[in-house]
């Protein structure tokens, strides 16, 4: 990156910086679960509408986000999420009872739609050849952010076991939930500043006929830089949609038979990438890693690796992306994902669980041990048997709040292949569809309809996201772990064929080349490989 690409990339990274805030409220309610289910009595269903609130609150936004980034702008409409965001952040926190709690979530799901307009916004001012590495930036700040819920969460709920008299005072050991959901107030506060400095994107200002601003846009994102072939294309490319600014006409151009090959991978994309099971592993990692019998304190340390390993495979493919191209990395990392969640299957698939009287004994200063001696020397071959006989037993609120103790003295099941298989799947969905359905989204829909665009089928990812979060401990009771993996693996090999004969290859090539292979609008050429 030279000195004439760096503002660009410094507005990119400010604007991403909305992808740190949405890992971080969607992961940090993962380390609250046990503490809400106890507080407010929850229901699997009840868990799932509080952890999935935020995917259900985005099914609103998005209908509403084409229509505020087109008629005020990409930048007004961004500082409007952030402040969605702090609102829910301090409503979460000082939530009094679980429809409260739900209702705050749901606020923070109305800020969600910032994945969908940074990506539109970072495509619009990002030079051609960096637009793959500006647009992943907002994964990588998903993934920081995801890393970072885990690591607050671990660092919270150690605090709240220490003796010390400032643990007390602060409330850490009473209200631990409570401090990790309000971890998100500051980062959600200074994003709202930061966004002051950005400019408007001049692609945007063009279309709204404002030519100068667009130009003085243009040379703040390119400082120094002759920018008149940028203007010539900007305003070639905005009289040729001025007929497509409402959003009657937006929905209308975006259905129509030249928009069916972009239509076309945008649905399948965006299908495929939360049909991987990813939001159930990320959003309940604690609750995934106690299924391995690992208990509560190592499955939240697990979930730090978890955040890390995002990370890592996060960084490849924005190293990558422009290298090697979107196709395939999208491609073998979707084989890579269905070979790792297989695994994963196979290893729960092999695991048995057994209590033996050593087993109650300990567990006799917790709970009524009496309780158990049924299940002494009982063997279940699936973790779906040993809950319900826990429930039996024990009662669903007790066998709830001591699931992963029992599952960590009963099971017998190869813990190291299963945590392999899921941070391997984990760097696969990061090394590929994770970051580039984003870089897609900003690449095969014309300007003219990108604001309906991506919100639309950023919307379809998050229907599918929410229902992913939703039904997971409902799926995880009366499916058990094996199955779910298993179903996962399925769905994603069954995107991965589909995307094998219809996903082409946009590496390198301005938006209008692109519109031109696509035969957006302009023409119904064929797609270029």
């Amino acid at each position: 990156m030279n000195s004439d690409q760096f503002q660009a990339f410094r507005y990119a990274f400010i604007v991403s910086l909305g992808g740190f805030i949405f890992g971080l409220d969607a992961a940090i309610i993962s380390g609250t679960v046990k503490f809400i289910t106890s507080e407010f009595q929850l229901s699997d269903l009840r868990i799932g509408a509080v952890v999935s609130a935020p995917g259900f609150g985005v099914l609103f936004a998005l209908l509403g986000a084409g229509y505020l980034s087109d008629n005020y702008g990409r930048k007004k409409t961004l500082q409007l999420i952030s402040i969605l965001y702090l609102v829910s952040a301090v409503c979460s926190a000082l939530a009094p009872n679980f429809m409260s709690l739900v209702a705050a979530r749901f606020i923070g799901g109305l800020a969600f739609t910032s994945l969908s307009l940074a990506s539109m916004y970072i495509g619009e001012i990002a030079p051609s050849n960096m637009r793959g590495k500006l647009v992943s930036m907002n994964q990588i700040n998903i993934v920081i952010g995801l890393s970072a819920a885990y690591f607050i969460n671990l660092l919270i709920l150690k605090a709240s076991q220490s003796p010390a008299s400032w643990v007390t005072s602060l409330g850490l050991d009473q209200h631990t939930w409570r401090w990790m959901l309000g971890a998100e107030i500051i980062p959600a506060a200074l994003w709202f500043w930061m966004l002051n400095s950005i400019p408007e994107s001049p692609r945007w200002l063009m279309l709204m006929g404002r030519a100068n601003d667009a130009r003085a846009s243009l040379e703040r994102i390119f400082p120094g830089q002759d920018i008149e072939d940028q203007m010539e294309e900007l305003t070639a490319n905005a009289s040729q949609d001025e007929d497509t600014r409402s959003t009657f006409e937006q929905v209308k151009q975006l259905f129509a038979p030249s928009m069916r090959t972009a239509c076309l991978i945008g649905l399948v994309v965006a299908v495929v990438q939360p049909i991987t099971g990813i939001n159930a592993i990320m959003f309940y990692a604690p609750t995934v890693f106690e299924q391995v019998g690992i208990g509560t304190d190592a499955a939240f340390a697990q979930a730090v690796y978890v955040g890390l390993s995002s990370i890592v495979f996060t960084v490849m493919a924005l190293l990558l992306i422009d290298r090697i191209g979107r196709r395939p990395l999208i491609l073998w990392g979707l084989l890579w994902g269905v070979a790792s969640l297989g695994v994963c299957s196979l290893g729960f698939g092999m695991a048995h669980y057994e209590l033996s009287e050593q087993h109650v004994q300990q567990l006799s200063t917790e709970l009524d041990a009496a309780k158990l001696a049924p299940m002494v020397g009982v063997v279940y071959d699936n973790d779906v048997a040993f809950k319900e006989a826990l429930k039996e037993h024990l009662g669903e609120t007790e066998a709830k709040q001591h699931e992963g103790r029992l599952i960590q003295m009963g099971g017998h099941l190869n813990s190291t292949l299963i945590l392999l298989g899921i941070l391997s799947f984990i760097g696969a969905f990061h090394f590929s569809i994770g970051p580039i359905m984003w870089v897609l989204f900003s690449e095969i829909f014309p300007i003219a309809v990108r604001g309906i665009a991506i919100p639309f089928f950023a919307l379809i990812t998050s229907i599918i996201s929410y229902l992913v979060q939703q039904f997971f401990p409902l799926q995880l009771s009366m499916m058990g772990a094996s199955e779910i993996f298993l179903f996962y693996a399925g769905m994603s090999a069954l995107g991965l064929v589909v995307l094998v004969y219809f996903l082409p290859e946009t590496k390198n090539k301005t938006i209008e080349e692109i519109e031109i292979a696509l035969g957006n609008l302009r023409s119904e050429a064929p797609i270029a490989d």
